[in-house]
């Protein structure tokens, strides 16, 4: 490298991020080193750096744990990553523990998540184990017309969703309800349709509804303004309109707000499943009998497995699931700048910050 690497350092809570070089030192035998393409800016950035929750790695940190890049160098037990465009995995298990042998790699003791556990994305480079990496045929890449710094949402705002829908097992004619379809909600749209289920979406964003229509969404409601009953009981008609079960119903909560939750769990059946993507530091209220009542489930989504990654790029690969219509690419210099405009809501679609000099093409 003709220069050496950045991080742009969180040093503290609500403090400008700054530069930092650093040295790369000896990659053990199942790391690599990525020359980063694209970082995602996500709302679990946003919770570290403005709500004070905190990381596992003591500060200063580089966050960012939606990574895209090129493989430049290996250890000895990694060679074949060599030269080969990948995308991270945002929560990255060990592969030997107990969980991970049981299938339970969400739940690994040893996970890494960049930006949390380990240095992360928001830098010209990262040194990361190799297991898991999802490697990208850029030639057929070239073909669909998406550059690789967009694929870095697949790490998280992609794969996250596509682990909650197969684990709730969305299949042909099951109606989904979406609550939230910004970022993560929106992709769990398009998953959602992609697999099968007939998709209704809620938000109190009309932009954002506006944005999700035509992209999965065969029924889009406002929730504001609406009660509760009043949006089941909108829903209820739209299933029997179009032949669909008024039980069963599988509910994806990806607002990550206490009136979210709330309302997600209010539009349980029989038969219900409750998936809780979105995450808050707020507490809510709910009747907990209701789960007994209904004979309904409440299921939690942390991350996604690494095998499940290709599965998720195949279907951005196909045109299945659109991402490169709900991203925008920033500069990484303007780290600072991007933070504030996602934090007050100013940028709409997933920011994507670019290593690259002021003023280049991106």
């Amino acid at each position: 490298m003709s220069a050496k690497p950045i991080r742009w350092m969180m040093t503290g809570a609500g403090k400008p991020f700054v530069p930092m070089e650093f040295e790369i030192g000896t990659l053990g035998p199942d790391e690599v080193l990525v020359e980063i393409a694209g970082c995602g800016v996500c709302h679990t950035d946003l919770g570290y750096y403005y709500d004070g929750v905190r990381t596992k790695h003591e500060l200063p940190l580089a966050l960012g744990h939606e990574i895209s890049g090129h493989v430049i160098d290996t250890g000895t037990d990694a060679l074949w990553f060599t030269d080969r465009a990948v995308i991270i995995p945002a929560v990255i298990p060990c592969g030997r523990c107990d969980a991970c042998q049981r299938g339970n790699a969400t739940i690994c003791p040893n996970q890494k998540m960049p930006g949390n556990d380990i240095q992360g994305g928001f830098a010209t480079h990262i040194v990361v184990p190799s297991r898991g990496l999802c490697v990208v045929d850029e030639h057929r890449l070239a073909g669909v017309g998406i550059d690789l710094a967009d694929l870095s949402v697949i790490a998280d705002a992609v794969t996250t969703p596509y682990q909650a829908v197969v684990q709730a097992g969305v299949t042909k004619g099951d109606l989904v309800i979406v609550n939230g379809v910004g970022g993560v909600g929106g992709y769990a749209v398009q998953i959602a349709a992609a697999l099968g289920g007939v998709v209704v979406a809620i938000d109190i964003n009309q932009d954002k509804l506006a944005a999700i229509t035509g992209q999965g969404a065969a029924l889009t409601l406002n929730s504001k303004g609406m009660t509760t009953r009043d949006l089941k009981t909108a829903i209820q008609a739209f299933a029997k309109e179009h032949g669909l079960r008024q039980t069963e119903w599988i509910i994806f909560e990806c607002s990550g707000s206490r009136a979210g939750q709330e309302t997600a769990f209010s539009l349980l059946n029989h038969g219900a499943t409750l998936a809780v993507v979105g995450f808050t530091m707020d507490k809510v209220e709910v009747r907990l009998s209701n789960l007994m009542a209904y004979h309904a489930r409440a299921i939690g989504n942390w991350g996604c497995p690494p095998e499940l990654y290709p599965a998720a790029l195949e279907l951005v690969m196909n045109g299945r699931v659109k991402v490169t219509p709900f991203v925008e690419k920033h500069p990484l210099s303007e780290i600072n700048q991007v933070f504030e405009a996602v934090h007050a809501g100013a940028i709409k679609r997933r920011a994507v910050l670019v290593p690259a000099p002021l003023g280049a093409a991106l």
